[in-house]
């Protein structure tokens, strides 16, 4: 793997690190106490860490028993044109969900939001075994929306790695996801209470901003189904210039040059 490759599994990974059941639960669960269990916030990162991985790996699997056809599909124009396609409605489509969300943001954070905050904070307390169960829930309803890492899995897969390699850098992906939340951990364990206030703006700005972030992801995977795409048809710089070129032609038929 490239080190271009390895910075897009990165910028992926820091991707879903922003999730729903990444980031703002973790946040909440934070916020619950001055100084938090370490193991129970362990228990929950490792269990939303641990569900990534599996299903990683059975998408990896399954993958690799079609690795050839995929492959030869997708660098055939047909294949390369139907990606590029995919790539261009998501990028397009990210608009109209970050307008959604802006014309939304007046209306307080959505009640499904609230309700999971209230989850979150009820698991926080007693055994692991409800915040494990929260971890479970959270991750499974994202799963709809793992638009990052299952562009990750099909990069990871089409670098054609040993097995014990593709394991790793896949399991290295998971841990980039809850990096940022552990961070915060430590963090919220050395500066306590100072550290308190910043946490619930970021809080509040997360609750706020659920529908940007989303939409910031759907553009990123646009953007880079788009750059895959291209790659039948010579780069995403030879397809940017022809487009400018019909471009060109088009508005000099509809402009008569005098």
């Amino acid at each position: 793997m490239d080190l271009p490759t390895i910075g897009t599994l990165v910028l992926l990974a820091l991707a879903d690190s922003t999730s729903f059941g990444t980031l703002l639960i973790p946040i909440w669960l934070l916020l619950a106490s001055t100084r938090p269990s370490v193991a129970r916030m362990l228990a929950y990162l490792g269990t939303v860490a641990g569900f990534y991985l599996v299903m990683g790996v059975v998408l990896s699997f399954g993958a690799r028993l079609l690795l050839d056809d995929v492959q030869a599909w997708l660098a055939s124009p047909v294949g390369g044109g139907v990606v590029m396609a995919v790539g261009a409605a998501l990028f397009a489509g990210s608009f109209w969900l970050s307008s959604r969300a802006r014309a939304r943001q007046g209306d307080g954070p959505p009640e499904r939001i609230l309700r999971w905050r209230d989850r979150a904070l009820d698991a926080e307390s007693g055994s692991v075994a409800p915040l494990m169960t929260l971890a479970l829930a959270a991750t499974a309803i994202e799963v709809a929306t793992l638009l990052p890492y299952l562009m990750a899995i099909g990069i990871m897969d089409g670098a054609d790695l040993p097995l014990p390699v593709h394991g790793a850098v896949l399991a290295a992906y998971v841990v980039v996801m809850v990096l940022p939340a552990l961070v915060l951990l430590g963090v919220r364990l050395v500066a306590h209470r100072r550290i308190e206030p910043w946490l619930q703006r970021v809080n509040d700005w997360l609750m706020r901003q659920a529908g940007e972030m989303t939409s910031w992801m759907v553009a990123i995977v646009g953007f880079l189904l788009l750059r895959a795409g291209a790659d039948a048809f010579g780069g995403i710089g030879v397809v940017a210039d022809t487009v400018a070129d019909v471009v060109r032609q088009v508005v000099r038929g509809l402009v008569p040059i005098a």
